[in-house]
């Protein structure tokens, strides 16, 4: 039976980690922030972003609306304030078919 590496589960991410994640620049990360309410990274003393998972799979979401589905800002905020709970398990789903989705990838290639 392969070796079968656990998933790391961290409790916060930096902001360049969260910019590598999505590959965009701080500054878009820092816009959404303040435009949306579903985003509320803590800040330790020095000031430096720490982003729970929880604002992981929200930034997800707004990516997905925005630059995927082609809302805009505003559309997007209307969006998630009328469907919120709808639009998490859109995500999970959509988490999950990527996952699978990299799995079966893998898979053909070492075929």
């Amino acid at each position: 039976m392969p070796y079968k590496e656990r998933d790391i589960n961290k409790m916060y991410y930096t902001m360049g980690e969260v910019t590598e994640m999505f590959n965009v620049n701080a500054s878009q990360i820092r816009f959404y922030e303040k435009e949306f309410d579903i985003l509320q990274p803590k800040k330790n003393k020095k000031g430096n972003r720490l982003f729970t998972p929880e604002d992981i799979e929200n930034l997800k979401i707004i990516f997905n609306l925005v630059d995927e589905k082609g809302f805009t800002l505003k559309g997007a905020k209307e969006y998630l304030k009328n469907n919120k709970t709808g639009v998490k398990e859109n995500q999970k789903i959509i988490d999950s078919l990527e996952k699978l989705k990299s799995f079966l990838v893998n898979l053909a290639q070492e075929l």
